[in-house]
């Protein structure tokens, strides 16, 4: 078949065929650079939305994680930086009232469904877990009364291996062999951090007189944290009650968040976070008025209201964070996050109390991540091509996984 060209058509009296136009050239600009230079800022737009929409989700958890933090220290400052002791039960207090208010406020005014008893079918499953959060947050705030920041936060690590064995004894889940062994390295770590006397033998001294510091007798563990003020290193027995109530704080959060499982998508994770602050702010409140010997301390310094309020914002803020953040992000890179928590608490120890973690505290340390790490990947493999709703909660990213709960 011939080709037509331009003077054959002409022959055949046909017209020929027109021509694309060529480009328009500016005069001011021959070489049509503004057109490149506009090309270039809409690419550059483009993949600055696109780091936008990838990472916006974990700067906001980075953002909780830094609340967190902040809140740990006030109420560390609060618990020993005074001659009045700010008992963990108060400081619990001052933060979930005010998490529970601002949280009823926020649920009313978007009008969340079931908002704010829930579902009825679930809602002793809601007790359960508003319950077990109180017990959670009361061993870590009881611990931080004791034991330095780092210490303290480290220990809240070992959540993700207990969360595997309850939900084995209650959720009949599988517990491998890797998990228990993790189990078992993550207590090694506790056992550095805590440094019983029958494996680390040594006597705390005072660090001006040089003399030993003597041992507490424990009679009540509600009122111990408050008898003495760990103005001098802690004593082994104070440290191993401390350690034994954050241990018992992870039980209760491990619980908690088995109990979330349970409930899976039956209720809005705002409403399980408002019954954790309202059975806390009422459990805390009732404990210290029928309790003998504890009470509520007034502050009576400018710099005590300001550490009440950071606690009460910060720890809105930090719920608040990880709801938006986590439903945006994927809970294995949260999950990586939360272990700047422990980098935060030793800048901090450095920086405010001029103390650095002895070698014990960074090989415990080292343990409990290396164990929840382990935990979190064991979980998080089987799941990678499974879709699940991401249920969010203020600690639900201390999990280690992308939200297991299913419908049940």
């Amino acid at each position: 078949m011939m080709k037509t060209t331009p003077d054959s058509a002409a022959r055949s009296g046909a017209s020929p065929s027109p021509l694309p136009p060529a480009p328009a050239r500016n005069a001011e600009d021959p070489d049509n650079t503004s057109s490149s230079v506009d090309s270039s800022q809409t690419r550059l737009k483009t993949q600055i939305k696109a780091f936008y929409d990838r990472n916006f989700g974990l700067f906001l958890v980075f953002l909780a994680q830094t609340c967190g933090s902040v809140m740990n220290t006030a109420a560390k400052l609060l618990a020993t930086g005074y001659d009045e002791k700010f008992h963990a039960l108060q400081i619990i207090f001052v933060r979930m009232s005010c998490t529970t208010v601002l949280g009823c406020l926020y649920m009313w005014w978007f009008q969340t469904p079931a908002f704010p008893f829930g579902e009825r079918g679930i809602r002793k499953l809601l007790v359960l877990r508003g319950g077990a959060g109180f017990i959670g947050l009361f061993g870590l705030y009881y611990s931080l009364s004791w034991l330095e920041i780092s210490d303290a936060t480290v220990i809240t690590f070992i959540i993700p291996t207990m969360t595997a064995l309850v939900c084995f004894v209650w959720l009949r889940e599988p517990f491998t062999i890797k998990e228990a062994l993790a189990g078992l390295l993550a207590f090694c770590g506790v056992l550095f951090v805590a440094r019983p006397p029958w494996l680390f033998p040594s006597t705390p001294r005072d660090p001006i007189t040089g003399e030993p510091h003597p041992e507490a007798i424990v009679t009540d563990v509600l009122t111990y944290a408050n008898e003495t003020a760990p103005t001098l290193p802690t004593s082994p027995s104070q440290r191993m009650l401390a350690t034994a109530i954050a241990i018992l704080g992870t039980f209760g959060a491990s619980t908690a968040y088995a109990s979330i499982r349970v409930i899976g998508k039956r209720a809005h994770s705002l409403i399980s976070v408002n019954y954790f602050a309202v059975l806390s702010t009422l459990g805390s409140m009732a404990i210290i008025l029928v309790h003998p010997d504890l009470h509520f301390v007034i502050p009576r310094k400018a710099s005590q209201w300001g550490l009440m309020a950071i606690i009460g914002f910060a720890g809105f803020l930090l719920q608040f964070l990880l709801t938006e953040g986590l439903q945006r992000e994927k809970a294995g890179r949260a999950t990586n996050l939360t272990y700047l928590q422990l980098v935060f608490a030793l800048v901090i120890e450095r920086v405010i109390w001029g103390t650095t973690p002895p070698a014990e505290s960074l090989i415990g340390a080292v343990l409990i991540i290396g164990a929840a790490i382990w935990v979190s990947l064991q979980k998080n493999a089987p799941l990678e091509k499974q879709k699940k709703k991401r249920v969010v909660d203020e600690e639900t990213s201390l999990l280690g996984e992308d939200s297991r709960v299913q419908d049940q």
